[in-house]
């Protein structure tokens, strides 16, 4: 790894603010993905990303050259998730609270309720940045709600290790640097993390993003949406599609109950407009309520893994992150339809 300039260091050592961000900033975007990645949340991901430069900033009479500032920043960055998620509260999960829908029995109460979605205007700086050779995931994977929402459930050290050794591969020996340990203690860790991750399914490859295919299913999920034709968006399901509705903890596995969930959102007397947008690296959606008097407010955002020609995932979330896709809290009204 190429090292930072000497003359840099020593300048910000000397109290330099603009030696230090030269030194940190080109790094702050990949950092709070890998937060990101941790947490399962944008905003805990910023909150943790912030005490890192002024960590940095403090320790760097100690920085003494062996490793690159990159990995001498990822050490500060994970060490301070695991000191931060030992004593947290995680936030609990909410009611469905939607009047006048039932939704029906879940499949299973979901384990991670607390996700968010991260926008893909976030990951542009942040996916290019050159891998290990130890990386065993392709960049865009490991973003995935799928992949994220796994993570969430390994204990905090194999979670680290295997995002630190799996997804950004950084040699075993750095790893063990980063986290104070030995060689074999991490090695261990990610065999166990390995083992212990759970399975995302064998599915078939999503078509590439902004690709003729992609753009097809998402111009017939968003006609079939706002048209309120059920059966035609049932019909681009997969068989498996999974659903779910952080932080409702409610989860539906299988096309039959999905479709039993979705035709109590979507009818003829209760439809939609969708703005499109793009999360974790897949297509996603504002959806705004079409009220009888002609309001449009927002309801949420829901983002869809695909699998080939079919939509195999759909994950709602709250109006709360809209903002950070640039999304309004509601669309101009238009004409009442009473």
């Amino acid at each position: 790894m190429d090292l930072v300039p000497d003359e840099l260091i020593a300048r910000a050592r000397t109290g330099d603010d603009d030696a230090f961000r030269a030194l940190t900033e080109p790094h702050r975007r990949e950092l709070q993905v890998h937060c990101y990645r941790m947490l399962g949340s944008l905003q805990d991901a910023e909150d943790a990303l912030q005490g890192t430069p002024l960590a940095a900033w403090q320790g760097l009479d100690g920085y003494a050259g062996r490793a690159s500032i990159r990995t001498w920043l990822y050490r500060i960055a994970t060490n301070q998730y695991l000191d931060a998620l030992r004593s947290a509260r995680r936030r609990p999960p909410k009611a469905w609270d939607v009047p006048g829908i039932e939704p029906p029995e879940p499949t299973r109460l979901g384990e991670v309720p607390w996700l968010e979605p991260f926008p893909d205007v976030l990951l542009d700086d942040a996916l290019g940045v050159p891998l290990g050779p130890e990386a065993r995931y392709e960049q865009t994977e490991s973003i995935s709600l799928a992949f994220v929402t796994a993570l969430q459930l390994l204990p905090p050290r194999q979670l680290a290790v295997l995002l630190l050794r799996d997804v950004l591969g950084f040699h075993a020996r750095e790893v063990a640097d980063m986290l104070d340990t030995t060689v074999e203690s991490v090695t261990s860790a990610v065999k166990r993390a390995r083992a212990g991750l759970q399975h995302t399914g064998d599915h078939e490859r999503a078509p590439a993003s902004d690709s003729p295919l992609e753009q097809a299913l998402v111009a017939e999920f968003v006609r079939a949406y706002e048209a309120a034709d059920i059966e035609a968006v049932v019909a681009l399901l997969t068989d498996d599609v999974f659903m779910s509705m952080p932080p409702v903890p409610l989860e539906y596995e299988g096309r039959d109950i999905v479709a039993r969930f979705l035709a109590g959102i979507i009818r003829p007397d209760r439809s939609f407009d969708l703005l499109a947008t793009r999360a974790n690296g897949q297509p996603a959606f504002g959806l705004y309520l079409r009220a009888p008097d002609g309001a449009r407010p927002a309801i949420g955002l829901v983002v869809i893994a695909l699998c080939g020609d079919r939509i195999r995932s759909l994950i709602r979330f709250e109006n709360g992150v809209l903002p950070w896709f640039g999304l309004p809290q509601s669309l101009p009204s238009c004409e009442s339809t009473t």
